[in-house]
């Protein structure tokens, strides 16, 4: 009998030391690489608003007051004709732009569809964002168990998305039974849920309101919740946000606090009560160091360096602005440049 390959393992201790690699986000704090799930009731708009996704990214504009990563977008809306989806893209923007591509026939999961998306970001090396609506119309109809051809479906898109580094959001339907969590009306077995990096649902305030909330949720993102209006248009509009991400609040935190200073050094116990004194940014000193490394890109826009090293057994933060605010000529932070080579091995509660 064959030796079995040796696990390939970190210890905590070189995890803890390692610069994290800043998320590669679509949509900003909102979409990450990966597989997401868009549910929603019959009709609620579902489709609106992944129409105005694919485009927002495909020309690169922001999603209600996020950053979008520009790039070649996929739609493949399998529940509508051509001539709808162009009465649809005419309400919608006055120049859609040749990076938006719409499919309204492909190949089912296990049949083909894995080809055909592989080929089409061959094709389109810059793609970031392929939108499947329904999930049901690429699936094929299997009578074993539930749980594993939901988890064996959604698995193969996970690797896809993966694979090529881009964004794959499903759209799909909510049970209409009710239940106090929204997440768990969405059609179809937990192992949706489970196999997916973030699971939206669209929920309207009134049938036919023009008004919704979008619950979100995922591994790779705070829970919010976003409240929204359809204007004629039928553009869903922010209203209000519910939650600012960590990482927004510390840069904004950080660029206000170097604002009229060009370094700083300190502990994270003096940078956490620097930064938030009375705690209500949730910038506790154990936390500091993680969201500062999970910062580097945004901290490098502002023009802020970061270094965390070790000093006579203490960890310390060191931050650098740059002299002008004009970030242009500002090189991107390297996360291990940034950090530099001391960061190793200290731990959470070194201070």
């Amino acid at each position: 009998m064959s030796k079995p390959t040796p696990l390939q393992t970190i210890d905590g201790k070189t995890l803890m030391s390692t610069p994290i690699e800043p998320l590669y986000f679509v949509v900003d704090t909102f979409i990450s690489q990966g597989l997401h799930i868009l549910a929603g009731p019959p009709k609620v708009g579902k489709s609106w608003l992944a129409l105005w996704l694919a485009v927002s990214v495909a020309k690169g504009d922001p999603v209600w007051g996020m950053e979008t990563k520009k790039g070649t977008t996929l739609y493949l809306c399998l529940e509508d004709s051509t001539r709808r989806i162009q009465n649809r893209l005419c309400q919608l923007t006055e120049d859609a732009p040749s990076n938006v591509h719409f499919c309204t026939e492909s190949s089912i999961l296990d049949r083909g569809l894995e080809e055909q998306l592989a080929q089409f970001i061959y094709d389109h090396p810059d793609t970031v964002l392929i939108i499947i609506d329904t999930l049901q119309k690429v699936r094929g109809v299997k009578n074993d168990n539930a749980y594993a051809n939901d988890y064996r479906d959604l698995s193969l898109l996970k690797k896809i998305a993966d694979r090529h580094g881009i964004a794959i959001l499903l759209i799909h339907h909510l049970r209409k039974e009710g239940d106090e969590d929204v997440f768990n009306r969405i059609s179809g077995t937990t192992a949706i849920s489970g196999a997916v990096d973030s699971s939206f649902t669209l929920v309207e305030d009134k049938r036919g309101s023009g008004r919704a909330k979008l619950f979100c949720i995922g591994r790779d993102i705070e829970y919010r919740e976003l409240e929204l209006e359809r204007n004629e248009d039928n553009i869903w509009q922010l209203l209000c946000d519910s939650k600012i991400s960590p990482g927004g609040r510390i840069t904004a935190a950080i660029s206000a606090f170097m604002s009229n200073r060009t370094d700083y050094i300190g502990t994270p116990t003096e940078f956490a009560n620097k930064i938030d004194p009375d705690g209500s940014l949730g910038i506790t000193p154990k936390k500091a160091t993680r969201l500062i490394l999970e910062s580097l890109a945004a901290l490098g826009k502002s023009g802020i360096t970061v270094r965390v090293y070790r000093s006579n057994g203490k960890r310390l933060i060191e931050l650098r602005r740059a002299e002008s605010v004009d970030t242009q000529g500002v090189d991107p932070i390297d996360p291990l440049e940034a950090t530099g080579a001391d960061l190793r091995g200290f731990s959470e509660h070194d201070e």
